[in-house]
């Protein structure tokens, strides 16, 4: 792993701008060439499927025939885009829903360190404190969109309606709670509405709880694969499905498990600890970052990149970092490079240990995801 690793091509943050584009919105980008390949397009749904990395695809499409037809090139286009870092869903969503980079919109990692505090942040269960707008200050494009007239939706789970991070990455859009997101979504389109947003999170859960290598996961892929298939058979004419993820993941064996919490080499100097089992965030003493790294370094050894947050950011890993953003990332940022994870015991909730398939390094496998288009 290099500190200037590039993406495999493209970015998660050109879906929203391309479908912009493909439905005529004349201030907006099209950095992925959407609207050369979906000309005539006059409504567009977007599912994102949370934990469907490109190179899960080949697995999946063991019980997915949509997906084994889309691998085959007999549906669909495929093309290999990439998250950005950590690749982990707030980040992914926030990325997506604004079009710009981490370092721009300040949602870095599962969870981030509320600067000038001791409170870590948990960006899945936020709501209203600190005030999303003040937190991720970029605008949303689907609120954007729909202020200049685009009709626009987001579909998901009743639980995410009018959240922290749900304000974060799309505003003030329309959101529609539903348990059945492939009936709410063709229910939208039948509706006439212009840009469709989806979010489908099972595969991911299931990932954690049960590993990718689990027969629960092929479970899962085999529903991810119905679903694309009921979107895509009702699609109207002159509509289009891009579907993407937000990231991908691997599984962990035991022997790739540490414990900051029960190592007394890792927790010396540690203040605060952020981030997530690949993508850990070490906020320390003052004074004690050159032991902490170096304690680490020996500890970890080549399990993960170890690095002060400055080589992070010169290195263009999070984008543009606004001096006020700055504070989020740890002092000391481990990025795990084999299959290992460093676990929290005394800081995070028990199940985190229990959990099989993980993701948020820059492992290819991680940040590499699919944009697959399917039109009528």
């Amino acid at each position: 792993m290099t500190l200037g690793a590039e993406p495999p091509s493209g970015s998660l943050a050109g879906i929203l701008p391309g479908a912009l584009a493909v439905l005529g919105h004349a201030d907006s980008a099209d950095p992925l060439g959407l609207a050369g390949s979906l000309g005539g397009v006059r409504q567009v749904v977007v599912l994102l499927v949370d934990g469907l990395g490109y190179h899960l695809l080949p697995a999946a499409a063991q019980t997915a025939p949509a997906l084994a037809a889309v691998l085959a090139g007999s549906a669909g286009m495929l093309r290999e885009l990439s998250s950005a870092f950590p690749s982990t869903t707030p980040t992914s969503l926030v990325t997506l829903g604004t079009g710009a980079l981490p370092g721009a919109h300040g949602v870095l990692g599962f969870t981030v360190n509320v600067p000038g505090t001791d409170r870590v942040l948990t960006h899945i269960d936020w709501r209203d404190d600190p005030p999303p707008r003040t937190w991720q200050p970029v605008p949303r494009l689907l609120e954007q969109a729909a202020g200049a007239g685009v009709s626009t939706v987001v579909v998901g789970a009743r639980g995410f309606a009018g959240s922290g991070l749900t304000t974060a990455a799309y505003g003030a859009t329309r959101y529609v709670g539903t348990k059945d997101v492939a009936r709410s979504v063709v229910d939208e389109l039948r509706a006439g509405t212009q840009l469709v947003y989806g979010y489908h999170p099972t595969l991911d859960t299931t990932a954690h709880l049960f590993g990718i290598a689990s027969p629960q996961w092929a479970s899962a892929a085999a529903e991810v694969g119905r679903l694309i298939t009921h979107i895509a058979e009702r699609l109207p004419r002159d509509a289009a499905l891009l579907v993407t993820a937000d990231h991908g993941g691997l599984d962990v064996p035991a022997e790739g498990r540490f414990d900051l919490d029960a190592d007394p080499r890792l927790a010396a100097g540690v203040r605060v600890v952020a981030g997530e089992p690949r993508a850990r965030y070490l906020h320390t003493h003052d004074g004690a970052t050159d032991d902490v790294l170096a304690a680490w370094r020996e500890v970890l050894g080549d399990q993960a990149l170890v690095v002060r947050r400055e080589e992070l950011i010169e290195a263009g890993w999070f984008g543009p970092v606004p001096p006020e953003h700055v504070a989020r990332i740890g002092d000391v940022v481990v990025v795990c490079q084999e299959p290992a994870v460093v676990l929290a015991s005394a800081h995070e909730p028990a199940a985190v240990a229990e959990l099989v398939g993980f993701h948020g390094a820059i492992t290819p496998e991680e940040t590499a995801v699919p944009l697959i288009a399917f039109r009528t």
